[in-house]
């Protein structure tokens, strides 16, 4: 039996390389990844709770992180495509696009 602070440790380091991919890297796709590996940490610190309160609470809500971010992919994909033809780079220091 693994105890719950593991799975907050692991969860908690996974939130924290999440964060620093989002800070530090410029490359789109891999700030996407990198909130890809946030949510996945929150999935699961929700699940740990889940196992160690026995309730079903946090399967349900883990369940709903991953349909968000099933849409924040295609919706967030589709935008860097639509603005790599523009300008083919996925560089986000480039992507002025939406200034007047």
């Amino acid at each position: 039996m693994v105890p719950l602070a593991h799975y907050l440790l692991l969860s908690a380091t996974l939130f924290m390389i999440g964060v620093v991919g989002v800070l530090v890297r410029r490359n789109a796709i891999v700030v996407f990844m990198s909130i890809e590996i946030m949510l996945n940490a929150v999935n699961i610190s929700l699940i740990a709770f889940d196992k160690y309160m026995n309730q079903h609470d946090g399967q349900v809500f883990s369940f709903m992180v991953m349909c968000v971010a099933a849409a924040e992919v295609s919706v967030g994909l589709a935008i860097i495509i639509s603005m790599f033809r523009n300008k083919p780079t996925v560089n986000l220091d480039e992507f002025n696009i939406m200034k007047w």
